[in-house]
């Protein structure tokens, strides 16, 4: 008698079935993951431009002059210069005398995102990929549709 050794071919198709399932599962909710990562960036790079932007107006009382011949807020040279541009996002600042808006636009995988900050602390949501919620008073909604 001799013994065989080695998997059949079903014993392999299903191994490759089973990899395929669990494949288009863990696909999806990892590039999911990475997305949400990414959101930080632009999060965190707004509440830094914010807390510069308040300590300019400390300093000046405006946003958008500190005497003759100074910058606004949001340009070089400033204790609150613009955000430098990343692999995910870009920055732009609109200044007033006592209001500004710090907004983040995604590029290239993160595009269809735009998050604002302003004066007020108001966060908020205005672009959004499909299947992404917008929000009027936060950066990223929860599940439970919370802040």
């Amino acid at each position: 008698m001799r013994t065989h050794q080695g998997f059949t071919l079903i014993e392999v198709m299903i191994t490759v079935a089973i990899v395929a399932i669990l494949s288009a599962i863990a696909i999806p909710a990892y590039q999911d993951y990475v997305l949400r990562a990414r959101i930080t960036e632009a999060t965190n790079a707004l509440s830094d431009q914010r807390l510069k932007m308040e300590r300019y107006f400390q300093d000046c009382r405006a946003y958008d002059s500190c005497g003759a011949g100074m910058a606004a807020a949001c340009q070089l040279n400033t204790v609150a210069p613009p955000p430098a541009p990343t692999a995910h996002f870009n920055y732009a600042c609109q200044v007033g005398p006592l209001v500004y808006q710090v907004t983040a636009t995604g590029i290239g995988s993160m595009n269809g995102f735009i998050f604002n900050v302003d004066q007020a602390n108001t966060k908020s949501t205005t672009g959004a990929p499909p299947g992404w919620v917008l929000s009027p008073s936060c950066w990223v909604v929860k599940r439970d549709g919370s802040c």
